[in-house]
């Protein structure tokens, strides 16, 4: 017979079956011993039994999920989505190891965001599907065996990681490029022909006479300083750090905006002032403006979400009838065209007054004084107007504009429009002496912005430029949430966070991304297109939610980077010579 512990008594014969059981039984309690599970069990029921729970198996499936292990990525996937213009890009896929089960946490992904990958054409094509499937090959391999056992709410460790692994691929990709440029300049030095023999100089000419009687008197400009390549599969690097920050979200259950905040380790929430798109016009429009790529609404602070949104949806309304109409009141034809990338009505126009005379038409029959009730931002896009082989912009068709000349024209337009309180990207990079030159015309009447957004933040941003109050940002290819986290604690008061025209459908984090950041303003684009209007009602249910804990603080005042005189001459704008 058997003793209270457990173990038979010597004397009496035991079969092996009954030694073993006997001895699995001493291992299971020595392991349930080792964890503490009787204990805790002894703990649970005492405390249920003076709780007495409606629900007794709820209270027990609470008081145990306490004391699992904390979740864990197990892998990752990629996969092929398309963005809101029809293009493929790259979706991942985090899952995790919760309570012993495998479980897709979150997904994710970021816009290619660079024109290296955004043009059309066979070649560009070709290396648009091979960006998408190193990246494919990046999530499903490496990527996921790097971060098999990280935790998800750890998002500098993880982004740490993606860090040093894109590095390496960033040393690979240099190394790579170099040694191609090295082969082709070889080819062609062995395809060119031996140089002509020297001319004979002329009688009675002074060397270098020739040369110099025809030389240009026109002022030569900076040449144009190609960003740095993307590294091909970048993309995954952002799309996974975006991905984890949602998981991490999603187990500390609280919404993305506070999952970063916590990050940030701050606490004070601010919903950002968003920025709305009028018009567009611009080089990709049916007219001759090359000039307005947007011209954007800066709401009154203090405003809700939703009265921004009513008071551009009111504006957007008169602007189409207007411009349905045969002319405005300024006497001035008037057409419309599709709807842009932004969201926003096209407008078929030859100059830049044509469409700063309509907002202020629109504007002034509801009853909105430009200055005061709203303000205007124009995105200028001039980089991408610069005719190199007569070194000016083609700002109207047909019509070139040397950069000195720009300038004139940007001082006269503030003169005669003072609701415009910004100028994003009104120059290119390299024509720094412009850049000062204007900001020094302006004075502090308008905000002079850098347009970063197409550019990740693996890669090497351009000289400061003198002047510039701001810049533009996106999260695209390689930008990781750490990095983002980093250029807002850098620049606090200078970053315009932004959306892409080549979004994945269906992302709507924007808004969380914008209010955890702490960023002040955020351009979501016009209100046309579900993927742009999803982000304004994430953006409303944000500020919602935080009216109702008492936790939204109002602003009073338009905050930096847009944050003006009052009018033209407390600005201090000087008058165009």
């Amino acid at each position: 017979m058997a003793s209270n512990k457990g173990y038979p008594r010597c004397d009496v014969k035991v079969s092996e079956e009954e030694r073993d059981f006997y001895e699995m039984k001493n291992r299971a309690c020595e392991f349930y011993t080792r964890n503490k599970v009787p204990q805790q069990i002894e703990n649970v029921l005492n405390e249920m039994f003076f709780a007495k729970p409606d629900d007794i198996y709820g209270y027990l499936a609470n008081f145990f999920m306490k004391l699992s292990a904390p979740p864990r990525i197990s892998g990752l996937n990629g996969r092929e989505v398309y963005d809101s213009q029809g293009q493929l890009t790259v979706q991942a896929e985090v899952m995790c190891t919760i309570r012993n089960e495998q479980k897709l946490t979150s997904c994710a992904g970021v816009p290619a965001g660079n024109d290296q990958w955004r043009m059309q054409g066979p070649d560009v094509g070709k290396g648009r599907a091979h960006h998408i499937t190193t990246g494919l090959e990046w999530i499903k391999g490496p990527l996921s065996e790097l971060l098999k056992g990280c935790d998800p709410c750890d998002q500098t460790g993880v982004d740490n990681i993606l860090s040093d692994f894109f590095s390496a691929r960033h040393k690979e990709d240099k190394e790579t490029r170099r040694s191609q440029e090295e082969k082709n300049k070889e080819a062609e030095e062995e395809a060119l022909p031996p140089p002509p023999p020297p001319p004979v100089s002329s009688k009675g000419k002074k060397a270098g006479e020739t040369a110099t009687k025809g030389a240009s008197a026109e002022k030569l400009i900076p040449p144009c300083v190609p960003p740095e390549p993307e590294v091909p599969g970048s993309l995954a690097v952002g799309a996974v750090s975006l991905a984890v920050a949602k998981s991490g979200a999603l187990i500390r259950d609280v919404p993305l905006y506070k999952h970063i905040l916590a990050l940030r380790s701050q606490s004070e929430f601010r919903v950002p002032v968003p920025l709305v798109t009028l018009l567009s016009c611009g080089k990709s429009s049916p007219g001759k403006l090359n000039l307005l790529e947007e011209v954007i609404l800066i709401p009154r602070p203090g405003q809700r979400v939703t009265q921004v949104i009513s008071m551009a949806l009111q504006i957007h309304e008169e602007l189409m009838r207007i411009m349905n109409s045969s002319t405005s009141k300024a006497g001035q034809p008037t057409q419309a065209g599709p709807m842009s990338e932004a969201g926003a009505p096209v407008l078929v126009c030859e100059r830049p007054e044509q469409a700063l005379d309509l907002v202020v038409e629109a504007c002034g029959n509801l009853g909105l004084t430009p200055g005061e009730e709203i303000r205007l931002a124009l995105n200028c896009a001039a980089d991408r107007l610069m005719d190199y082989s007569k070194g000016k912009y083609e700002v109207i068709a047909g019509s070139l504009k040397s950069p000195d000349e720009l300038v004139d024209m940007y001082q006269a337009l503030l003169l005669k429009y003072p609701a415009v309180a910004a100028l994003i990207q009104p120059l290119r990079k390299e024509d720094v002496d412009q850049w000062e030159r204007l900001s020094s015309v302006i004075g502090a009447s308008c905000s002079l912005l850098c347009d970063m957004s197409g550019l990740s933040a693996s890669q090497a941003p351009p000289p400061a430029l003198p002047g510039v109050k701001g810049q533009v940002l996106q999260q695209v290819n390689g930008t990781k949430v750490s990095d983002l986290i980093r250029i807002m604690m850098e620049n606090p008061d200078a970053v315009i966070l932004s959306s892409s025209h080549s979004e994945p459908c269906g992302e709507d984090c924007l808004s969380d991304l914008a209010v955890g950041l702490g960023v002040a303003y955020v351009r979501l684009g016009g209100l046309q297109g579900g993927h742009r209007l999803a982000k304004y009602n994430r953006l409303i249910a944000i500020e919602e939610e935080l009216a109702q804990q008492g936790t939204l603080v109002s602003r009073t005042t338009l905050p930096a980077p847009l944050c003006v005189g009052d009018n033209i001459e407390d600005a201090g704008i000087s008058e165009a010579v």
